[in-house]
């Protein structure tokens, strides 16, 4: 009777383990769309070292949407499942809508950007920072307080993107309509103004409403934004090129949209490089076709590419998704 009390402690213990660190095992070539199960939004897709991350939002109702989960691979079909990596009960200030989180690493730190609250005028919420000396977590809040806290330039304080451009940390955030890039310093406690003297600059291109992504290729910076409605069909992810990071962002085209065969309201999204290679993947939420329920937002990988002169190509959304790729480690000089 002892060692079946044993057994059962040992079992209990290990199934607790395995659920805080779920692998999503997949014996496919490919990753298959969604890349992992369960309800997930706003997908930021990240790389450390020989690792892909993906750190979602939970997709349900405000008051519910109190944690982040994050997953990662080594070759873009397996999955682990890191659950619960920062949630309301760290962040004092924060109490529903933990939404689209933005991760960055900086001298061995890592960081979570994130909008709490779904902030109006006059309420506590916005933009908050968590910090980690693990990407996996768990985090901590960084300020106590939130990052940005105000409406400015007609921006809600959600949907922040935190950009490198050669130690020059950017971070470009809004809601409403409006997109608003301001400048962080050097320990993301707070902004510092612009050589000009100002601190919010607005870079609103043509058709904006949320999720702004920026990224670089051949010396052009690409802006990349959600136009529609997250909750409808038309949600689709447009961008723009230029010579800084500043802009003007003049929109070039639509390059994911709904497909009536696959998915509906693909959006929010952002991009995976693999070092060493040409190959791009956009990492995105859709909505399964058929399905009215509000919050049914799953996550999916998908090809990017380019033409001759350096446009985007239309997605083609799949339900394969993407085959593996290992990250190739850098050779040591």
């Amino acid at each position: 009777m002892k060692h079946l009390v044993i057994c059962i402690a040992l079992l209990t213990v290990g199934a607790c383990c395995f659920a805080q660190q779920k692998k999503v095992a997949s014996h496919n070539a490919t990753s298959g769309n969604p890349v992992f199960q369960g309800w997930y939004a706003d997908p930021e897709g990240i790389i450390y070292d020989d690792t892909y991350w993906i750190f979602p939002t939970w997709s349900d109702l405000y008051e519910n949407q109190t944690f982040f989960d994050c997953f990662s691979s080594k070759d873009l079909v397996n999955w682990t499942k890191h659950a619960s990596v920062l949630d309301t009960t760290a962040v004092k200030w924060a109490k529903k809508a933990m939404w689209a989180p933005s991760v960055i690493r900086k001298n061995g730190k890592y960081y979570i950007f994130f909008g709490a609250n779904d902030v109006h005028e006059g309420e506590i919420g916005g933009i908050g920072v968590a910090v980690s000396d693990r990407p996996e977590g768990p985090y901590k809040d960084l300020l106590g307080k939130p990052l940005i806290n105000e409406i400015v330039n007609g921006a809600q304080p959600i949907d922040q993107f935190v950009y490198n451009d050669n130690g020059h940390y950017y971070m470009y955030y809004g809601g409403w309509g409006h997109c608003n890039v301001v400048q962080l310093n050097d320990d993301f406690t707070g902004l510092v103004p612009f050589e000009d003297g100002t601190v919010y600059k607005e870079v609103t291109p043509e058709n904006y409403v949320e999720g702004p992504f920026m990224f670089k290729k051949d010396g052009k910076y690409y802006f990349m934004w959600s136009e529609g409605g997250w909750g409808g069909p038309d949600y689709s992810v447009a961008y723009a090129i230029s010579d800084s990071p500043f802009g003007p962002f003049k929109r070039v085209a639509k390059i994911l949209q709904q497909d009536p065969s696959v998915a509906t309201s693909a959006g929010h999204h952002s991009l995976l490089h693999a070092p060493g290679t040409d190959d791009y993947y956009i990492v995105y939420h859709r909505r399964p076709l058929n399905d009215n329920a509000r919050d049914h937002r799953v996550t999916c990988i998908d090809k990017m590419t380019f033409d001759k002169d350096g446009f985007i190509n239309p997605v083609k959304m799949t339900f394969e998704g993407v085959p593996a790729q290992k990250i190739k480690k850098s050779k040591k000089k």
